[in-house]
Parts: C-alpha cells; structure tokens; sequence
C-alpha cells in the first residue's frame, strides 16, 4: 500500500457487484479514501465496496445528477481534493502516477483538473469517431464545483478557479453484454429526451452552468452545437447525418468490426432513439396550456419523478448560489 494520496473518489453504485472489485483493487493501489452511494442494490454491491475498504451509504435515487449532488454535500470527506469515478470506470497506472506527482504542487488558483477518457467495447479500445480523447473535469479541490442538474449528460462545473488537464488516460470499461448496453441506451434516450423538451418549452429552467470556462472546451462546445444546431434538426436527419459524420469524417470505421458495432449502436441508433421518444413525447405535451400540466404529463408518460427532481434542483441551485464566492 503507497502513501496516501489526499483525494476522495465519489462512486453512485446499482447493481454493480461485477465492477466492484475491480474498481476498488485499483483504487486501494491508488491510495485514495472511497465513498460509495448506493441505491439500496440488490446484489453484493455494497458488502464488496465495505469488504474492501470504501465507506457505503444508502440514498434513494431520483437521477444521477441529485445523487451525486446530495454525495457531494453530505458525505464526510475531509479530502483536499474530490474525484467522479463510475463503477465501471478505471484509472491508468500512469494516470494514477501524474495524479500523485502533479497534485501536492498545484497552484491554489486551479481548482479543477480534466481526465481524458479512453472508451473500451467488446474488448477493444476505440479510438476514431470523435470518442478519444473525450475531456472531462472529473477532480476538483472540495467546494470548488458542482454537478449540472439535468436528467441526462450532467458535467462537473468550477464555481471559482480554472482547470488544468493532464496527459494519461482513465478507463470506461463496461463487462456487460450488448443487452445491458441496449437496455441502458434505452433509458439513457428517455432522460435525454426529457431534457430536450423541458429546454424547448422552459428555456429558462434548465442548468446554465456548462461553459468554456466552468470545463472543458471540448465539453462545453459539444453541449452548445447539439442545443443550438443538432437538436433543431428534423428527428430524420439529425442521426443519420452525424452517424456519416462520425464514421466516414471522423474515421471510425478504422476501429474495425468493433467500432461499427460501437459507433452504428451510439452514434446512429442511439441517436435516433432519443430524436423519435421526443417527438412521442411532444404529441402529447404541445397540446397542452401551461408548464405545470406538461411537467405533470412528462412525469406520467415517462415514468420519472419530476416533481421531486424539480423541487431537489431548485433547493440545490439556491443554496449553491449562496455559497457561490462574489467576484
């Protein structure tokens, strides 16, 4: 076991008992304190995060965005610095080595370091079509960020300071099948497309926070091509265009079979999932008269919990308002 390094690594668990230990294995070689949130799994997730090492709490989920908000005001972490990491994630041994030499020596000003994401499916590393390297801010100095409150696609965003990024890699790697990935994708399209339809009829109410200089320019300026470009599109066009994009433009079919899998299941079928559940979705709320009665049927017909996520975000961006530090 190495020294310690200062860092606490937030991970929100369901069902994750086939990621777990590997998780955690790497981890414990990092050094890092680990705080797991579980939604009250029904698996061994929990007993293997507390036979390991990591401190387990149980929290209700309404989305990811109120779970890892809640995780970030309330567990009891005294770590200069706070990490994101999924169950399925993992860091490079050379991701974990600059974190550990780069970190104590870090100026006071930058609050905030981007991870480059390296994606891994069915075995095989993909590269081409945009995916490497995606840039995120995934460590950040404790009360120095926030995450977005959204149903789908929410970043860490610096309420003060700037961001560094450093060079190695962490690991998405998922061992689940094509039908765990299917199924995921499916929900995944549900939520972004509520997203989509409260930005439409409520312009005003959705998180504001991403920009170039609260993350990544690459994060940053995907979020604003989709909101002010890709999503205007016709729900037909939109899909197929970026699949030819990323596939032919961006090369992606040099990542071989795998990346046609990869790319067609992400960059097409997703795509077009999520374009076609909004405009399901929208036949039923256009016809309606006011914000509360869309929100209400939006709830119904998706089976999510608005209302609660609703009034959790509000509460939350109040009380990050307040203790946001004037200019």
């Amino acid at each position: 076991m190495r020294e310690r390094v200062s860092v606490a690594v937030i991970v929100l668990t369901f069902n994750e008992e086939l990621h777990m230990e590997r998780l955690m294995r790497h981890l414990h070689d990092f050094g890092a304190s680990v705080f797991v949130v579980d939604s009250f799994s029904t698996d061994k997730t929990a007993v293997i995060a507390q036979q390991t090492g990591a401190s387990v709490a149980q929290h209700q989920f309404v989305n990811y965005a109120l779970q890892f908000q809640w995780a970030i005001d309330n567990l009891p972490f005294d770590c200069e610095w706070v990490m994101r990491l999924d169950a399925d994630e993992m860091l490079s041994q050379e991701l974990a080595e600059e974190i550990r030499s780069r970190l104590p020596g870090l100026p006071t000003e930058v609050t905030g370091i981007n991870l480059r994401r390296r994606h891994v499916f069915l075995g095989h590393w993909i590269r081409w079509g945009g995916r490497y390297p995606l840039v995120l801010l995934r460590i950040w100095r404790k009360g120095a960020a926030k995450i977005e409150q959204r149903w789908m696609d929410e970043h860490m965003v610096l309420l003060k300071g700037s961001a560094v990024t450093f060079d190695n890699d962490f690991l998405d790697h998922n061992l689940n099948d094509l039908a765990f990935f299917t199924d995921k994708h499916n929900k995944y399209a549900t939520r972004e497309a509520i997203d989509v339809l409260l930005k439409r009829y409520d312009p005003e109410s959705g998180d504001q926070a991403l920009s170039r200089k609260s993350a990544s320019l690459q994060a940053a300026s995907k979020r604003w091509l989709k909101e002010t470009f890709y999503n205007r599109l016709p729900f037909w066009c939109g899909p197929f265009g970026y699949f030819l994009y990323r596939y032919f433009l961006q090369l992606g079919f040099l990542d071989g079979a795998e990346g046609l899998v990869y790319h067609f299941l992400q960059g097409f079928w997703y795509r077009f999932l999520v374009a076609v559940k909004v405009e399901e979705l929208d036949l039923e709320l256009k016809p309606l008269a006011d914000r509360r009665a869309r929100l209400e049927a939006l709830a119904r017909l998706t089976g999510y919990r608005l209302s609660d996520f609703e009034g959790a975000r509000s509460l939350a961006v109040e009380r990050i308002g307040r203790a946001r530090p004037r200019a």
